[in-house]
């Protein structure tokens, strides 16, 4: 039980904006097109134009466990991160500080060749997904229920950070219908979003824009805190099977540079 507690702690806490020495880039994708298109932007007249930080892409290892590979990679035109879990789970992630009145769109991309035949999100023993995009929101944590008021005391005893008030995925599912949520089988501060179900949309591009704040609500019946980090995560770990992915550029769009801390 504990193994269980503590990965999903390190899940809450690496989507977090953290104060901990940060691991070294890996240059084969933290440097790469998909890493520099990837973030947050300001709509400029109908441009994109990046919002400059200090904050950049990491990989994030769980301890005890495999991690997925990440490869940057040209795929169909465009810029992609490849994605491949045997038995893994890691993610890539990047902090980011974003106040609630500037929370606009986010903006993703996934292309799935097969989804994982036994995962059920739902499930703690088969909860892996081929894709899941990730937003981690600051708020009241006097709000906590009992259990996870015990959660965030063991995460700031394990590892010094608290974990975020809420958490946001947005997953393709194998069997869940489209717009379903579905609360992690271990805490109900991570919360998942069905945006693709089934497999007629396989081995293509599919596309998607969603208004975080309308989301966030949906799913958590409240407004949302600052946005401190986002990332994407492939994981086969606990079914023990390979999953493969391709993400494009994860971009979280902001009402208003000014207002936004360093």
């Amino acid at each position: 039980m504990f193994k269980y507690v503590l990965h999903f702690i390190l899940i809450f806490v690496l989507t977090a904006c953290a104060t901990s020495p940060e691991p070294s880039v890996n240059s084969s994708w933290g440097n790469s097109l998909w890493a520099q298109t990837s973030g947050t932007f300001v709509d400029r007249d109908g441009k994109l134009a990046v919002v400059q930080d200090s904050n950049r892409w990491y990989h994030h290892l769980f301890p005890g466990k495999q991690a997925t590979v990440f490869t940057a990679i040209q795929l169909d035109g465009r810029n992609a991160m490849e994605a491949n879990a045997v038995s893994s789970v890691s993610m890539l992630r990047r902090k980011v500080n974003v106040a609630p009145a500037d929370l606009g769109s986010v903006r993703f991309s996934w292309r799935v060749p097969a989804l994982i035949a036994t995962a059920d999100m739902a499930q703690r023993d088969f909860d892996d997904s081929p894709v899941r995009i990730v937003l981690a929101f600051e708020g009241d944590r006097s709000k906590f229920s009992a259990k996870n008021t015990v959660l965030n005391e063991l995460s700031r005893a394990i590892t010094g950070e608290e974990m975020p008030y809420a958490v946001m995925m947005y997953v393709w599912s194998k069997q869940r219908p489209l717009g379903a949520i579905i609360n992690s089988p271990r805490t109900d501060r991570i919360r998942k979003l069905v945006v693709e179900t089934g497999s007629e949309n396989l081995n293509r591009w599919q596309h998607y824009e969603r208004d975080i704040t309308a989301d966030f609500e949906r799913l958590y019946g409240e407004p949302p805190g600052a946005l401190i980090g986002m990332g994407i995560m492939t994981d086969s770990d606990n079914t023990h099977t390979t999953a493969q992915a391709w993400y494009g550029p994860l971009q979280v769009l902001v009402r208003s540079v000014e207002k936004m801390t360093p």
